[in-house]
């Protein structure tokens, strides 16, 4: 026992609290937990040390007898154990001879076990170093087996990225994302990727646009050559069409024009024309799709949709092409000075709406028919009021037919491609007025200058091939005429036969407006009688009229202008049955418009008689200008005046040539000069200037009226029933009668007597030209010896003169 002496330190106690502990825990209470087990001894330890003075001692007395007789079990243990135990170290050392040989085999053993077991050492742990990478190469490939396909995916759109094949890259997108992706999305590349997709949808978003804005540049620029080739292919297709009919129309014996042959072989060297042309350019004819290449629109089209914002494409196709529509519907202000201005205009409108067209029927949505109806009916009304605007400043009636035939292609190409174009038909009817206004404008040049190359005189001819020209000409038919020997006259002159022909090619022109226009022979027949009724009534007339109103033309030229226009009126029945046949409509129809002509000419006639009576009359008062009377004379010459006598033989020349008016024509113009000369020979003795008259100046001035009397009375014109035209003269006649016989008493006591002898003898007048006598008397001879004669006579006079003014004053009270 390891206590010891008689006190101890608390080192000591602490041992012994241990060994105790040892001891109970190993042999007697081993289920007594240790700390238990030190609770106790510190309670015992603080009852042996706290409680009393000697319970210390006591204690350590008794701990010894415990120990003591611990001592004695163990010694009778040991005992009781030690024949066991000296046995059992016998065996053992028995044993450990055995156990050393044993030994020495084991470590021999071990050693030459160890010495074989080294390679294997070396290759198991080779072994597991190779298995350790298998399973790691293993891993390795699944995994690689995983991402290679992705990385391959992502390559492929990295590929299809660089070969524009957008489209293709934005379904691979989609691929990765819903199908590869999921299975690597743990890898920091596959992050990475996941982070760059939206980038390159945005750069295809970017890049498509920009294609789709280089695309609508490029139709843009080709708008022109894509309408140029469409309506070539309209034209092409209704040249074929117009010469299928006609072949029917031979085949079945039906011809438009039954009478003209002029005018079939004329379409025929067209349209032969025009299939060369077209042999010669059939292969040049190009499509829409060969022009244009659409594939940035679909690529476009279908990348917003994969992106679902087709909308937006949509909106932004729509909002551009409307701002090329505008800008192709604005023309140029020159538009209308060449007809290449009018078909850049018309084509490039035909490309927009065929690039539209064909838009819609290859895609779905992106253009509709409401669309492009509405966008139609927009660009329809802009076209017409730019035509009607543009066309109004054409004064060329050819670069109006040409705008026609453009306007009808035009609406053609666009009917053949579904855009209603019945407006476009309409304006041509505005377009059509107008270009009757061209034509007439155009034809009124023509018949001016007829009219001024005219010589106004009768056709000659010569020959039998020069008069069958003239009459192949105009349609003149005169049996007395054909029955004459050559040389010979036509009555016309040449104007005649070259303003029919115009007439006629006024005609046709103005139904080749109305080709292609898509209407009725009744209604094409209409307007070629309407626009040729406005030729006949209103230019050529307005031509006649100023003609007739020249100071230049003479009396004999008045004269051959309304023989002409005798044979023009005759000649519109002619015009009629020309054109009847063009149109096959009959005249007996009931709505058939008749040509005014026979009105036009009467007219015109009516004007070149009122402009011979003006000229005559003018002539007349320059002849009357010539007179030069002597008014104081005391006797006349005995013979007439020769301004007078000139006055006559030129009134004879003129009425000669008058017998080729109508009877009644040269009878006016004969009564009418008579009556202007014996006004003019009243006013010449009335004059106010001409303050004295001598009896010897009335003398000579009744030898005139005499001369002009005679030349009444030799019937210069046939047809005048006894004196009717001397009775131009019977005021003159009268009032010198009344002078010469001075029988002044028969005139005052008859005055106012329907039989009386000076009926038409005026007061005033007679009271006007005694007073200028009266003055002469004064300083006449004669009359002053008749004073000293007769003074009974100048009593006389002063007498009638009062008498006179009695009369003129009753007259002007009367009125």
């Amino acid at each position: 026992c390891p206590l010891g002496g008689d006190s101890m330190s608390l080192d000591t106690v602490g041992m012994c609290m241990s060994y105790l502990e040892n001891i109970v825990v190993q042999y007697y209470r081993p289920s007594l937990s240790v700390k238990r087990f030190r609770y106790v001894l510190r309670y015992t330890y603080r009852s042996v040390y706290d409680d009393q003075p000697n319970a210390h001692k006591k204690f350590m007395e008794k701990l010894d007898n415990c120990i003591r007789n611990h001592d004695k079990e163990i010694e009778k243990m040991c005992n009781f154990h030690h024949q066991g135990f000296v046995d059992a170290i016998t065996e053992l050392l028995k044993v450990r001879t055995d156990a050393e040989k044993l030994k020495v085999q084991v470590t021999d053993t071990n050693r030459r076990f160890q010495d074989a077991g080294k390679e294997v050492v070396v290759q198991t742990e080779d072994i597991i170093r190779c298995r350790i990478q298998q399973r790691n190469i293993t891993t390795v490939v699944e995994k690689l087996q995983l991402c290679l396909p992705v990385l391959e995916m992502y390559t492929k759109l990295k590929e299809q990225m660089s070969a524009k094949r957008y489209y293709s890259a934005l379904k691979t997108m989609e691929q990765l994302e819903n199908v590869y992706f999921p299975r690597v999305s743990q890898y920091r590349f596959c992050q990475l990727m996941i982070e760059n997709l939206p980038k390159l949808r945005e750069d295809i978003k970017e890049i498509s646009m920009s294609d789709l804005k280089d695309f609508l540049e490029s139709i843009r620029k080709h708008s022109n050559k894509i309408g140029e080739a469409a309506m070539k292919q309209a034209q092409q297709q209704k040249t074929f069409s117009v010469a299928l009919q006609k072949q029917n129309n031979v085949k079945f014996g039906r011809h438009m024009y039954i009478n003209d042959r002029i005018t079939e072989e004329r379409n025929e060297i067209v349209l032969k024309h025009t299939f060369e042309e077209e042999d010669e350019n059939e292969e040049e004819v190009l499509t829409v799709q060969e022009l244009v290449d659409f594939s940035p629109v679909y690529r476009c089209l279908h990348i917003y949709s994969a992106l679902g914002d087709e909308e937006t494409f949509e909106n932004y196709y729509r909002k551009q092409r409307k701002k090329q529509a505008r800008l192709v519907l604005q023309p140029q202000s020159n538009m209308h000075e060449t007809v290449d201005g009018y078909r850049r205009y018309f084509t490039q409108i035909v490309g927009f709406f065929v690039v539209e067209d064909h838009i819609l029927h290859v895609t779905q949505g992106l253009v509709t028919r409401a669309y492009t109806d509405e966008l139609w009916n927009m660009a329809l009304s802009k076209i017409i009021a730019v035509l009607r605007a543009h066309s109004s400043y054409c004064t060329d009636p050819d670069l109006v037919l040409e705008l026609k035939n453009l306007i009808v292609i035009f609406a053609d190409t666009l009917q053949g491609y579904g855009f209603p174009v019945n407006r476009l038909f309409d304006l041509l009817f505005e377009i059509r007025d107008q270009y009757n206004e061209t034509l007439l404008k155009k034809w009124a040049t023509v018949f001016r200058d007829i009219f001024e190359e005219d010589n106004y005189s009768p056709i000659p001819i010569t020959n039998e091939e020069e008069y069958k020209i003239v009459i192949s000409k105009f349609p003149f038919q005169d049996p007395d005429l054909e029955k004459q020997s050559f040389p010979k006259k036509f009555p016309m002159s040449q104007s005649v036969p070259h303003i029919y022909i115009q007439v006629k090619e006024f005609i046709y022109a103005s139904l080749k407006f109305s080709e292609s226009l898509h209407r009725s022979s009744t209604e094409i027949d209409d307007m070629l009688r309407k626009s040729t009724n406005l030729l006949l009534t209103r230019t050529l007339n307005s031509c006649l009229l100023n003609l007739i109103r020249k100071p230049h033309i003479g009396l004999t030229e008045l004269v051959q202008i309304i023989i002409n226009t005798t044979h023009l009126e005759q000649a519109c029945k002619y015009l009629e049955d020309f054109i009847t046949n063009i149109t096959n409509i009959s005249q007996e129809t009931v709505h058939t418009t008749r040509l005014y002509g026979l009105s036009t000419f009467k007219d015109a006639r009516h004007a070149a008689e009122g402009e011979i009576y003006t000229k005559l009359n003018q002539k007349i008062d320059e002849f009357v200008q010539l007179a030069d009377y002597d008014w104081t004379m005391s006797e006349p010459d005995g013979r007439a005046s020769g301004y007078l006598m000139d006055l006559i033989n030129f009134l004879r020349s003129i009425f000669q040539v008058f017998t080729h008016l109508p009877g009644k024509v040269a009878q006016t113009a004969c009564m009418s000069a008579c009556q202007h000369l014996s006004t003019s020979l009243m006013q010449m003795l009335l004059d106010s200037e001409l303050k004295q008259i001598s009896m010897g100046a009335i003398q000579q001035f009744n030898l005139d009226v005499i001369q002009c009397e005679l030349f009444a009375s030799s019937e210069p014109v046939p047809g005048f029933q006894g004196d009717t035209l001397q009775l131009a003269f019977i005021d003159l006649r009268q009032l010198l009668d009344l002078f010469m016989v001075w029988d002044w008493s028969t005139y005052l006591a008859d005055y106012g007597q329907p039989a009386s002898k000076y009926l038409r003898v005026n007061p005033n007048t007679a009271l006007t030209l005694l007073e200028k006598m009266k003055d002469t008397s004064k300083k006449n001879n004669i009359f002053a010896q008749f004073r000293k004669n007769d003074r009974d006579k100048q009593k006389l006079i002063e007498t009638v003169m009062k008498q006179l003014r009695s009369l003129v004053n009753g007259m002007s009270q009367h009125t």
